[in-house]
């Protein structure tokens, strides 16, 4: 039993006795104790003065008495106005610890049978370019909550909706069949979307200088000239071409987008992403299209003159929404309605969550209310996880004009510092070259997944590699080092023949250090919970952080295998070995591997 659990009980227990009441438990109120203050645990105690009918000071009295005569996880207490400080016998905190020890999976929820499903949608990427820094704050995210919210005992779908069709992707196509001459990932030796990439770039340079050209040659205005451009209206065209399902057409793109999937797909290994499920905009968009026009026969919609249709959602204090244009072709909105309908038909979905960023709000706000019109369950309460942007020490990225920050780029880089840092620290000494790769690749890339989840994911973020690979502070390697340096201590314990006991003896006096540590690996358990309710990995990369801090000072403070009490160095060795449990438990649920030895 948890010491909070137990002490609530106690005091309930306490309550009845003192003042002949009975109290549920809810109303006990149990909070750390302040730092300025002795004890581990504080009761609020000015509940319970209606019963006591005394001062707040003499009603805490008596309740510490009682505690301290009757619970024996109390060895002592102290009063400070209406605020009882507990202080936690020793046994108490071995105790705790052997329950931790105990379960190797301490503090995650295995999902059951009886568990909602909840299918998180994460990535998005659209197949006329390579995944950006954006993309990887999105594709660190949804995988951190997906992990998170399975540890909650939930079942979870991972999917991916590739944005496989529009005038975007058309673009690409267009400038590969009129700059291209027949190149392949193959003869350049590129890989399929960064090739792909370069030719939306290409597109847009060509674009702007029709439209410089029509301004000049023709006196048009900015906009008259984006809108007569050849080269858009060779775009659009196309555009038509595919959705009435031209062979021709649809031959170049199913060729371009398996070039793009092959890339992507080597993106995500390389980044520890997968999914369950993918979807494609291609094939949903249809049934977004029979939704609406279900929709419209059923008065949910309108259509307006020129033949579009649109959805009235001023009742819900909104504007009117266009789902489908004058010629038939589809918006993202229409798609979005297509994807849903398909994912109802595949899994029962009990909740569904969108991980996509904040200039997308107002778009959930329109597709939660036109998913509740059109009759699914989880539409009112649809969560659309909105993180803010994240852009380099340089300022923000534009993919049209190529200063995107490329992921396979980004993620080399950082597996390339991560190499010459731990090299000129001797962090990789001693190592095999495929070892000390390894290595390389787990901090670099820890490294950059820590300091994108640390940050709340609401707020916007710059990125500075340079910054996140330190082996001091709050950062990846910090966290990968500490964890690294405790496996070392174990090693050292096993080849000098210690085994660590299946549960410690409850008669070793702790220091307030070591107790502190078995609370905060006691709180793993709330800090998933609170990860999982609020939706944010943030909360567990901090308290990781937090734990190695403490755990260092420990470190530097106390001997472990030169201990000589053979009880208080096992009692340090099975806290240490939990503290690299709980380290290995957390990181992972944000996808961050921990070496062995550094």
């Amino acid at each position: 039993m948890k010491i909070e659990e137990r002490l609530t009980s106690a005091v309930v227990s306490g309550l009845k006795a003192l003042y002949g009441q009975d109290v549920p438990a809810a109303q006990v109120q149990l909070q750390k104790t302040k730092k300025e203050f002795e004890g581990h645990l504080t009761l609020v105690v000015f509940p319970f003065l209606r019963l006591s009918r005394k001062g707040p000071e003499q009603t805490a009295q008596e309740i510490g008495e009682y505690l301290k005569t009757n619970e024996p996880a109390v060895a002592a207490f102290n009063v400070i106005k209406g605020f009882l400080n507990l202080t936690v016998a020793s046994s108490a905190w071995i105790e705790l610890l052997n329950d931790i020890h105990a379960d190797a999976q301490y503090g995650l929820t295995p999902a059951t049978e009886q568990s909602p499903l909840v299918m998180i949608e994460y990535s998005s990427p659209n197949t006329n370019k390579p995944l950006h820094l954006g993309h990887v704050r999105n594709n660190l995210l949804g995988n951190a909550l997906a992990n998170i919210i399975a540890a909650n005992g939930n079942k979870v779908v991972k999917t991916n909706i590739v944005n496989d069709r529009g005038i975007h992707i058309c673009k690409s196509m267009l400038a590969w069949l009129k700059y291209g001459n027949g190149e392949t990932p193959e003869s350049s030796g590129k890989k399929g979307d960064h090739l792909i990439g370069d030719y939306y770039v290409a597109f847009d340079k060509h674009y702007k200088a029709e439209v410089a050209q029509l301004m000049e040659q023709q006196g048009m205005t900015k906009e008259e000239a984006e809108a007569n451009a050849p080269l858009m209206k060779e775009a659009r065209e196309m555009l038509v071409k595919w959705e009435a399902g031209d062979p021709e057409v649809r031959a170049l793109w199913k060729k371009m987008n398996d070039w793009v999937y092959a890339g992507f797909d080597e993106t995500y290994r390389m980044m520890g992403v997968s999914f369950d499920k993918i979807y494609y905009e291609s094939n949903t968009y249809l049934e977004g299209k029979k939704k609406v026009l279900e929709g419209l026969e059923k008065g949910l919609f309108y259509r307006k003159d020129d033949g579009s249709v649109w959805a009235d959602l001023t009742n819900e204090g909104l504007d009117h929404k266009l789902l489908l244009r004058s010629d038939g072709t589809s918006v993202y909105m229409t798609q979005d309605i297509g994807t849903a309908e398909q994912r109802f038909a595949d899994y029962p979905i009990d909740k569904m969550v969108y991980v996509v960023g904040n200039e997308q709000n107002y778009h959930f706000q329109v597709l939660s209310i036109l998913l509740d019109r059109l009759g699914f369950e989880w539409g009112k309460s649809l969560v659309h996880f909105s993180y803010g942007m994240v852009e380099l020490p340089e300022g923000k990225m534009k993919s049209r004009e190529g200063t995107v920050v490329d992921a396979d780029d980004l993620m080399a880089e950082m597996i390339a510092t991560a190499r010459e840092t731990s090299g000129d620290l001797g962090k990789l000494d001693g190592l095999t070259p495929e070892e000390a790769e390894n290595i390389a690749r787990i901090v670099g890339l820890g490294a950059l997944k820590y300091f994108i989840l640390k940050v709340d994911a609401r707020k916007n973020m710059t990125f500075n590699p340079k910054e996140s690979i330190d082996f001091n502070g709050n950062t990846g390697p910090f966290i990968q080092y500490t964890y690294a340096r405790i496996r070392s201590v174990l090693r050292k314990a096993e080849a000098a023949g210690i085994v660590l006991p299946d549960a410690l003896p409850a008669g070793i006096e702790l220091s307030t250090k070591e107790e502190g540590l078995v609370q905060m690996l006691a709180d793993f358990a709330a800090v998933v919970r609170q990860a999982g309710t609020d939706y944010s990995p943030s909360v567990i990369a901090n308290y990781c952080y937090d734990l190695v801090k403490e755990y260092n000072q420990f470190y530097h403070d106390y001997s472990i295998l030169r201990e000589e009490d053979e009880a208080v160095r096992l009692f340090r060795l099975v806290l240490s070995a939990e503290v690299a449990k709980i380290v290995r438990l957390g990181m992972g649920l944000l996808g961050i591997e921990v070496p062995e030895r550094m």
